[in-house]
């Protein structure tokens, strides 16, 4: 399985990205997917995660409200959509992918994972 991830930049605080991550490999559907992110000098968080179906989703209390994660299984893609973005959302943000069994297709991937691809940076200037 690899993850690809994209749409990070530099934005002032206030506006909005929306980071892409595309799966190659494997069953997309098998998998939940999630958004971790590190900052220099913190340890990595957990962001967001969304289930194989697509239909349960989970997220960080720094982000509620503001971040929205989604799926679109047939272009193997999920996506995170950040809105209102502050200066310490500044980091670098990665997707994960972590396999369920059937029977477990909408349990919601946390900090665990299976695969992880490269960051992308997210910078939010005051």
């Amino acid at each position: 399985v690899q993850l690809q991830a994209s749409g990070g930049g530099l934005v002032q605080a206030g506006e909005s990205l929306r980071l892409s991550c595309t799966f190659a490999g494997g069953s997309f559907s098998r998998y939940g997917m999630g958004w971790l992110r590190q900052a220099p000098g913190k340890e990595r968080e957990f962001v967001a995660g969304i289930s194989g179906s697509g239909g349960g989703t989970d997220y960080a209390n720094s982000v509620k409200g503001r971040f929205s994660i989604s799926r679109d299984n047939g272009k193997k893609t999920v996506y995170l959509q950040m809105n209102s973005l502050k200066p310490e959302d500044t980091a670098n943000y990665y997707c994960t992918a972590k396999y369920y069994i059937l029977t477990d297709r909408n349990t919601i991937p946390h900090e665990d994972y299976n695969y992880r691809g490269q960051g992308t940076q997210v910078t939010v200037s005051s």
